[in-house]
């Protein structure tokens, strides 16, 4: 069997030094600081759970992707990892963001004396910012007790809209399922409600403050 002629030394040294410079790859299950099976919010959807890390080529261009999937609403997003910053991305929040938004539902409902459909649109980039505490000022705003006025159409949307974004998210943060979460949201609201009597500008408007325009 004929024996294969050793390489020079110099070859050999060559090749570990361009080996040695390949950087180490991160594992595939984990980028950027989120990984899979993650629980994670998207501003403009909510809370939803990286299910793997994929790579796809875009017209020649290779691309690392989370797979986010949203099982509430059947939909699963691909966001570039590298991207997931700018798109606003962030992990659920910590237990002292979780604390200041439920002491958020305790205030007073802050109603603006302007046309509904700018309260409307203010409301709605409340809820798409994915910021939880400003999510809740919605919920709070919006809440009807029992001896309140009725809530329009397109407010009770609003307002049911807020209340899911911020069920999820205490949810996945206490380990919870969605509904335990909506009650305590709720009996927090009521409570609130039955403690204290509209005063002022900070009070429930008339029902007519609330007609869409």
């Amino acid at each position: 069997m004929p024996v294969r002629p050793a390489l020079p030394k110099a070859v050999v040294a060559q090749g570990m030094v361009q080996a040695a410079k390949k950087p180490a790859l991160k594992p595939a299950n984990a980028r950027n600081g989120f990984k899979t099976n993650e629980f994670i919010v998207y501003p403009a959807h909510g809370v939803g759970r990286i299910v793997a890390i994929e790579e796809q080529e875009i017209a020649g261009i290779k691309l690392e992707l989370f797979v986010i999937q949203f099982e509430k609403d059947k939909m699963t997003l691909r966001v570039p990892t590298g991207k997931c910053q700018s798109v606003g991305m962030r992990k659920l929040a910590e237990d002292v963001t979780v604390r200041r938004a439920m002491e958020t539902l305790k205030g007073r409902a802050r109603i603006k004396r302007t046309m509904w459909s700018r309260r409307a649109q203010e409301y709605e980039a409340k809820i798409n910012s994915g910021d939880l505490v400003a999510i809740a000022e919605v919920v709070r705003d919006l809440y009807r007790s029992e001896n309140q006025p009725e809530q329009s159409y397109s407010e009770r949307q609003l307002y049911e809209a807020a209340l899911d974004r911020m069920a999820r998210e205490i949810a996945a943060v206490d380990k919870i399922d969605e509904r335990s979460a909506v009650q305590k949201i709720v009996e927090v609201l009521s409570r609130s409600a039955k403690a204290r009597k509209p005063v002022g500008e900070d009070a429930a408007p008339e029902a007519g403050d609330f007609k869409a325009a």
